[in-house]
């Protein structure tokens, strides 16, 4: 019996060592510039980081397949260690944190771009400007909001839960709220219906898809004025630098790997002049604003023969 028990002991033994065997070599095949990984990133963020994907595997030998989803998926996704590196608007909440402390790992949250919300609307609407506590008025329900309609990408996106904590509610109300899956739905929906209102990312509109670039003919992006303001502003790079913008947002990426792993290359990366030079031509705000040199010549030579 003794010999038995001592026969199934070695064979876990082996099991585990087989199994940090596998996972080393699983690390060991992926570098912070080589290798192959999947990052999760938030739906309205994917033209950005399709932008510094393209152009950090154009320079290392690469390979990062995104998984677009709502908000809420892409942290479901994380704590079910289904991925390991996220793109989102938001931070991780303590609660979320300690699980992966509880893990042994240490989250690592870098912050890269500043982008924003934007309300959109139908050509046909002549009116582009909208207070801010009109939006936070009719999904509260109250009765003298004069919004017709509002159209969200998914009742799970980040878009949605930046306006429930705008307006102090833990969900949108079921009148008058329309929901998709993508924000490009939403962009079709508002400039084939006079009278509603989107809500998108206002990297969706700046750097479009050519199959939407019709769409986005048809539709004006709102001025908003902030609560206690007298001035309207557009979600412009300009604005939203300056803190102008009511409804801007970081943007943050969140590597749980807990390794060095492409991860940490990435997020090095997009915080890096190249990444927040991309940032910058996107249209959104970088964190960093990329240096220029200039070189002064004190003499200036004529190359033309």
């Amino acid at each position: 019996m003794k010999m038995y028990f001592k026969i199934i002991g070695v064979f876990f033994i082996l099991f585990f060592v087989s199994c940090n065997q596998k996972s080393e070599t699983k690390n060991a095949n992926e570098t912070i510039l080589t290798g192959n990984t999947t990052i999760e990133v938030d739906e309205t963020l994917k033209p950005i980081i399709e932008s510094q994907i393209q152009v950090f595997e154009s320079l290392y030998k690469a390979k990062i397949n995104i998984a677009v989803k709502s908000e809420k998926e892409v942290i479901q996704s994380l704590l079910n260690n289904s991925s390991r590196i996220a793109i989102l608007s938001r931070v991780l909440t303590k609660q979320e944190t300690t699980f992966f402390e509880n893990k042994k790992l240490i989250p690592k949250t870098t912050l890269f771009a500043k982008d924003a919300i934007a309300l959109i609307a139908n050509k046909n609407n002549k009116d582009t400007l909208i207070a801010l506590q009109e939006v936070i008025d009719f999904v509260q329900n109250k009765k003298q909001s004069k919004i017709k309609g509002l159209v969200f990408d998914n009742p799970n996106s980040s878009t949605a839960r930046f306006i429930c904590e705008k307006a102090g509610i833990k969900n949108l109300p079921e009148n008058g709220v329309f929901s998709f899956k993508t924000n490009d739905e939403v962009l079709k929906y508002v400039s084939q219906n006079n009278g509603m209102i989107g809500v998108v990312g206002v990297n969706c509109v700046f750097e479009p898809i050519p199959e939407m670039q019709s769409y986005i003919d048809k539709i004006n992006v709102l001025e908003v004025k902030d609560i206690n303001n007298i001035n309207y502003y557009s979600p412009t790079q300009n604005n939203i630098a300056e803190g102008k913008y009511p409804l801007a947002r970081d943007l943050y990426i969140i590597n749980c790997q807990g390794y060095s792993g492409l991860g940490m290359g990435f997020a090095s990366f997009i915080a890096g002049d190249i990444g927040q030079r991309i940032v910058l031509k996107s249209g959104l705000v970088p964190v960093t604003f990329p240096s220029r040199k200039l070189y002064i010549r004190k003499e200036i030579s004529n190359d033309k023969k």
